[in-house]
Formats: structure tokens, sequence, C-alpha cells
């Protein structure tokens, strides 16, 4: 009998270390379990992904290769590179400090130029007048996966720096040590996958005083019970949108507000795989600025999200509102193409 038990977990051991075969197909994924994972690169090419590789880097000092991009109406295709510390690379900009402020930050092997954060740029620049900073974090971003997860709390905490520093161009009263000033409530966060749990860390350096925070598809792997992850702290008001959760993505509620298009898991309308899931969570918002008509249902519990059963109140997702408000899990459903 000891036998067979030892032989049991031996092979229970070895198919959660198989390594699948088919790029971007993790459907027998087990958040926890297994070793491997397929995961989108910045270009949303399926990388195979070690979850046991070693941390290399005892004490990264990523942050020190952030890079900070701006877009405004006045240069929405050619980002002007604002410097830490540099007063002359604000004045000689587009930046104005009487525009709301929108900090968007990449996913694992992301850069400035990924697609979501073109696309998300496009959107807000359409929907309203806005200073745009792009964090560009690639050096550490293009690091295997489990060395990037070990990178992002340096690379947050330097973009609490940067912003902290940025107050000094807005009004006087945001550089009090801890008060909620007007560049603090037009702040609004915007990450992705790993860039979530960037602005995660970056949102609580600062004592939670951004007005709004965004994750999309908050990364899952390493993330469960990581006490760097995005929470609630981050923000005033911190919404999670999951869309390939319980793979690439994060499932258990984690912020204010966490919405659950279509279930929240792999396959969102029109995907085969889960990458493509992963990367929806961006095109859902990016479409949400401009149109905002996803309309979430407030459900009694996480399973009636998954089950796309909920019907309490109305509170749409994602949107531009500077001062949205709101909490709860929600769940709604959405189509296969832009608009979805």
């Amino acid at each position: 009998m000891k036998v067979l038990l030892v032989l049991i977990g031996f092979i229970a051991s070895c198919v959660c270390n198989v390594i699948p075969s088919i790029p971007g197909d993790n459907s027998n994924y087990v958040e926890g379990v297994n070793r491997y994972i397929w995961m989108p690169d910045g270009e949303g090419v399926p990388q195979l992904v070690d979850l046991e590789q070693s941390v290399y880097v005892s004490n990264p000092r990523s942050g020190a290769d952030n890079q900070y991009w701006l877009y405004t109406r006045e240069n929405p295709i050619n980002a002007e590179i604002l410097i830490n510390g540099d007063a002359e690379s604000i004045r000689s900009s587009n930046y104005n400090s009487s525009r709301p402020l929108i900090v968007l930050v990449h996913g694992w092997y992301g850069s400035a130029n990924s697609e979501d954060n073109i696309l998300i740029t496009s959107a807000v620049l359409e929907a309203d007048d806005v200073n745009v900073i792009v964090l560009d974090w690639h050096v550490a971003a293009s690091l295997d996966y489990v060395n990037a997860v070990a990178s992002t709390l340096d690379v947050g905490e330097y973009l609490a720096s940067f912003l902290e520093w940025l107050t000094d161009t807005d009004d006087e009263h945001a550089r009090c040590c801890c008060c909620v000033g007007p560049f603090w409530n037009n702040l609004h966060l915007i990450g992705f996958g790993l860039g979530a749990h960037v602005i995660g860390v970056a949102g609580r350096q600062v004592g939670g005083r951004p007005g709004r925070v965004t994750g999309l598809d908050p990364s899952g792997p390493l993330w469960n019970e990581n006490p760097n992850a995005l929470d609630s702290n981050a923000g005033r008001y911190v919404e999670a949108i999951h869309t390939d959760g319980g793979s690439l993505g994060i499932f258990t509620p984690i912020a204010d507000a966490d919405f659950y298009p279509n279930g929240g898991r792999n396959p969102q309308p029109g995907c085969a795989i889960s990458t493509c899931s992963h990367n929806r969570a961006p095109e859902l918002f990016a479409s949400s600025v401009i149109t905002n008509h996803f309309e979430g249902r407030l459900c009694d519990d996480i399973n009636q999200a998954e089950n796309v059963q909920c019907s309490g109140s109305i509170f749409n997702m994602g949107n531009a509102i500077s001062n949205k408000r709101g909490s709860g899990i929600y769940g709604l459903a959405t189509g296969s193409n832009w608009p979805f």
C-alpha cells in the first residue's frame, strides 16, 4: 500500500512538471502546483516559463533603469523623455501640471512601445486632454520571469520616487508628506500583468494617495500570497480586471472593485489560448475609455462572477473617470471583437 501511495505521488509530481507542448495552452495549469507555464512576451508570442528558475539577483536595483516617456495631445506619437530629478526635462516638455496624469506600466517582456501601451495611450488621449507617462522598465522586464518578478519591488519603488519628485511641478498642497492634493487626486496608475504589481508597490510607497489605480489582469504565477502584489492599499480607489484568472492572471479578488468579464478566465470570447485571454484585459480597458459601455453587475460571491450569473447593481468596468469610486465583485459579458 505504501509503495502504491509513493507511486501515485511520483506520477502526480511528474504530471505537474510536464512541459506543455502547445504554445499558449495552459488548460492543465494549476496555480501553485505546476512548474511550467506559457506566458506572452511583449509582442504577445508565448514563451515557456520555468517557475522554479533560480533568482540570481539577490538585491536587484532594477528601478535605476526606469525611463519615463511622456505623451500628450501635442505629441501623441513621439515620446518626450522625462528624467527623474531633472527639472529642465519637465520645463522643456509638453507636460502640463493642470492636466490629469495617467501612468501606464507594461508587463513581462514588454516595453514603452508595447502594443497595449500604444492602444491605451491613444484611447485616453482621444477621451481627454491628459498627460500620459509610460514607464519603460524593459531592462528588468526582459529577465526570465522569476527574476522579473523579483525586480518589480525595486521598479515600483523608483516609480514612487519619480512621482514624489513630480509633485514639485504641481500644486503646492500636494507637496506635504501625507496629504492628498490635486496632483494625487488626478493621478491614475494603470498596470498590465507584472506592471499591475509594479503600480501596487508604487501606490503603497506613496501612502495610497493616487486617486485611482487599475490592474489589468494582474499576473498570477508567483503572486499568490506575495506581499508585493497589487491590493486595495495602493490608492484611494483600486480596481482589477480579471481575464485569465487562475492561469496567467490572479483570480481571487484583490482590489476595491474586481471585474470578471465573461467569468474572468480563459477562454475569453474569440480566444483559443490563455495568452490571448490575458492580453484581452488592456483591450477591454482601452475600449471602455472610449465607449464606457461595459456594465458590471454586482455579484453575491466569486462563483456567481465565474459563471456570469450576477444580477445586482450596475457599476461600469474601466472608463476614464478620474474620481471613480466603488467596491465589490462584478460580472459581465462582452463581445469577441473590438469594441467588444
